[in-house]
């Protein structure tokens, strides 16, 4: 947004304590622009509101209003508000949409419906593997991928996006010149590069616990659909999974061991109605944007890692069953489970063993 004064209005309502979204919502839709309604004076919202309206006269927030001018105005940074021709459209088909969005990298991308893909953050090694090669794939067809940049499959999800050259948006729950978790600094600002991280909270706002079930809904709002890939019964994800049914958006979930903590989320989302999907071709042809490769015939090298992937089966499998099953030498089978590694299609469990990908 260019109007400075117009911007300046539209940050000192979000930023005044007590004025929560249905607050700002009702007033905007009594008076219109922030700027009509500071102009319309105290009896006038008293009137709309109540004594809610007396914190909008009385605190005006000008340091941190001037602050967040002066960020937006940074190249890669910017604030967009609701009456900003490029706020989300996706956003303004949900019940609560938040009034203004804070922007590291392309605001443009916020135009564009991607997939959601959330999870654990507690999540396993095949679970991590798993959340990137959907996202790797999903990306790589065109679609963006939208998580929270939380440790995990949060993580696991950017870096797919990022690695197919693909689209991916942050949607955080601090203040976006925050970076949050430490350990995902790296991969926060190549998504500000690459991408785009978002956020509803004020700038400097830490890292408080209410903030992350909250910025869900945003999440869920700006996607398609939701893929959850690994959660644990009542986790963050199953509460971004109901507010995307909420809001019409697909939900999608990877079943997992019956005997995995991390499984059950995905298993209780089935049982309640979600996609159960095992590939990411299952999301791309819900979704209605994947195009049927043309049939080729397998070169030898992709014949013998075909009959790996038979003989691992979808179970964990150390490498002397292997070479009994597929009748190959161990040094040959380890630099076939090595490409098929790098191909994101196995991973390498603890104690020399094998688990097939997809």
């Amino acid at each position: 947004m260019n109007d400075s004064d117009g911007l300046a209005a539209w940050l000192r309502l979000t930023l005044i304590p007590g004025i929560g979204g249905e607050t700002q919502r009702k007033l905007l839709a009594a008076f219109g622009l922030p700027e009509a309604i500071f102009a319309a004076g105290r009896l006038a919202v008293r009137g709309v509101i109540g004594e809610r309206a007396d914190p909008l006269f009385d605190f005006n927030p000008s340091e941190t209003i001037d602050s967040s001018l002066a960020w937006a105005c940074q190249p890669g940074q910017s604030i967009v508000t609701l009456a900003d021709a490029g706020y989300p459209p996706a956003l303004l088909e949900i019940p609560d949409p938040p009034s203004v969005l804070y922007v590291r990298g392309n605001p443009a991308l916020l135009q564009n419906r991607g997939l959601a893909v959330v999870g654990s953050r507690n999540a396993t090694p095949q679970g991590v593997q798993t959340a990137e090669n959907f996202a790797r794939t999903i990306a790589a067809k065109g679609i963006g991928i939208i998580s929270g940049l939380a440790l995990g499959i949060d993580a696991a999800a950017h870096r797919g996006a990022l690695a197919a050259s693909g689209e991916t948006i942050a949607v955080i729950g601090t203040g976006a010149d925050r970076l949050y978790p430490a350990r995902n600094r790296e991969l926060a600002l190549a998504i500000a590069e690459h991408g785009a991280i978002v956020s509803e909270f004020p700038l400097g706002t830490p890292a408080i616990a209410s903030n992350f079930p909250r910025r869900n809904r945003i999440i869920s709002g700006l996607s398609r659909g939701v893929l959850v890939v690994e959660a644990a019964p009542e986790s963050g994800s199953l509460i971004t999974a109901r507010l995307a049914a909420e809001q019409g958006r697909e939900v999608f979930a990877i079943p997992g061991s019956i005997h995995s903590v991390v499984a059950r989320g995905c298993h209780k989302l089935i049982k309640q109605g979600a996609k159960l999907v095992e590939t990411a071709q299952d999301i791309l042809e819900e979704l209605g944007s994947y195009d049927e490769p043309e049939a080729a015939s397998a070169p030898p090298q992709a014949t013998q890692e075909n009959a790996l992937l038979g003989a691992l089966g979808h179970g964990p499998c150390g490498l002397d069953d292997l070479v009994e099953r597929t009748g190959f030498a161990a040094d040959h089978l380890l630099g076939k489970l090595l490409t098929l590694e790098l191909a994101g299609q196995i991973a390498t469990l603890p104690g020399n063993r094998y688990q097939r990908l997809a």
